[in-house]
């Protein structure tokens, strides 16, 4: 069971012990995602993660800071999201200390050098071009500005070429200080550790200097916007994303939407997958996912077809959506999708560093760390009328968003295959 200690300066470090591993994972989350941003700030959150790791003050640049994880064959990495930013050193458990030195003096004592951030722009532009040109990334990101707007939520995380070429030093400051905050960061360390010593160690290290998060991230806007986005493209493959607004995390029915999507298109014995891509060969990949936020959510089945046979499956996909809300679900079917979640679940917590992101984004954004025991207990709780009053409230035509990449610039051609539902 995992321990959560509070210090006096509101940091919170979420320590848990797993016996069966040589490794430990150190995770530092903050409440620092893309939602926080303005339009003139858009894509700061993640081009300060990248300055992270561009030296403090023992590690003085990159190379240093690289050179003390990789000494100790240790693995480390950040991503940003939209409701927080995360950065992790995952080592052999003899080596936490110099997990914790490493990580203490990226974050806390980062200066943003101009000289490093005029460098770094290059690179972030180039990861701009590299989702650009990648239709699997792209359709994810075009689907929630579908489902969300224009607003924070509805934005990417990579931000935009105009704001990328522009930000300062005084911008990572600035922001850095508003939202690096103690009460506003999360330290989970999972692995074979001594959960005492530790608590000491991190302690010792993560000094942090007194401050409060200066704001909060606005409340999503409802959005009845546009119902299909084209994004016309030369591309060998058509990629589709088609769905429909779905629940906040903390909605009651957030497992039961879960569930859902894994009988729907969550693995290779789902219904997409054997309905749209096995007996009707129009799909090379295909799989449906939910997005979960603190205020919203989405569920949504992506795939890769055949250009001259869209039309085909994004009849096939609506289909599936329809038979499940209209036909039902078979209790077999029930318990395989939950079977499922539970053992993926377990399969991903051997991990260390995925039991410490479990652990911390739950207690960052819910102040309530989740033990698995807890989330297996809800997805078993879930029964078949839940999964179809969630397939009734939301598989409706006037909720459904369809987005496309690919050679097409004719949404009257698909507004007329959304009839299908």
């Amino acid at each position: 069971m995992y321990k959560k200690t509070k210090l006096e300066n509101g940091l919170r470090i979420i320590t848990n012990k797993l016996s069966g591993t040589a490794s430990a994972t150190v995770l530092v989350l903050v409440g620092a995602g893309s939602r926080y941003e303005t339009t003139e700030q858009r894509g700061l959150s993640h081009f300060l993660e990248h300055m992270f790791f561009k030296g403090a003050k023992k590690y003085k640049d990159t190379k240093e800071v690289s050179e003390a994880i990789d000494s100790v064959g240790g693995e480390f990495n950040a991503f940003t999201g939209k409701e927080y930013a995360g950065y992790y050193v995952k080592v052999g458990v003899e080596n936490v200390e110099i997990a914790c030195d490493v990580l203490s003096d990226m974050m806390i004592h980062a200066t943003f050098k101009q000289e490093e951030i005029e460098k770094e722009r290059g690179v972030i532009l180039e990861e701009y071009n590299m989702y650009q040109d990648t239709p699997m990334y792209q359709i994810g990101w075009d689907f929630e500005r579908l489902i969300f707007g224009d607003q924070p939520l509805g934005w990417d995380q990579i931000g935009t070429k105009e704001v990328i070429g522009k930000v300062m030093n005084k911008d990572f400051v600035d922001y850095n200080k508003q939202l690096y905050t103690p009460e506003n960061t999360i330290i989970a360390v999972v692995g074979n550790i001594d959960e005492e010593k530790i608590l000491e160690m991190v302690k010792k290290y993560f000094v942090m200097t007194d401050g409060k998060k200066a704001f909060e991230f606005l409340p999503v806007k409802k959005m009845d916007g546009e119902k299909i986005f084209l994004r016309e493209k030369k591309t060998e493959q058509a990629h589709v994303a088609i769905g429909f607004p779905g629940y906040d995390e903390m909605h009651k029915d957030h497992w039961a939407l879960k569930v859902l999507s894994v009988i729907l298109g969550g693995n290779m014995s789902s219904r997409m997958f054997l309905g749209v891509r096995e007996a009707k060969g129009l799909a090379y990949y295909i799989h449906t996912t939910t997005d979960d936020y603190m205020d919203a959510g989405a569920i949504v089945t992506n795939a890769g077809v055949d250009l001259k046979r869209i039309d085909d499956a994004v009849s096939g996909i609506i289909e599936e959506y329809r038979k499940l809300r209209d036909e039902g679900v078979l209790e077999p079917e029930l318990q395989k999708a939950k079977s499922y979640v539970k053992g993926k679940m377990v399969l991903s917590l051997e991990d260390s560093e995925e039991f410490a992101h479990l652990l911390g984004k739950y207690e960052l954004l819910h102040n309530d760390a989740k033990s698995p025991e807890e989330i297996a207990k809800a997805v078993d709780a879930v029964t078949i009328d839940d999964v179809m009053r969630v397939a009734k409230d939301l598989f409706k035509a006037e909720k459904m968003k369809i987005c496309v990449i690919g050679p097409y610039d004719d949404k009257a051609r698909f507004e007329k295959l959304m009839g299908g539902l």
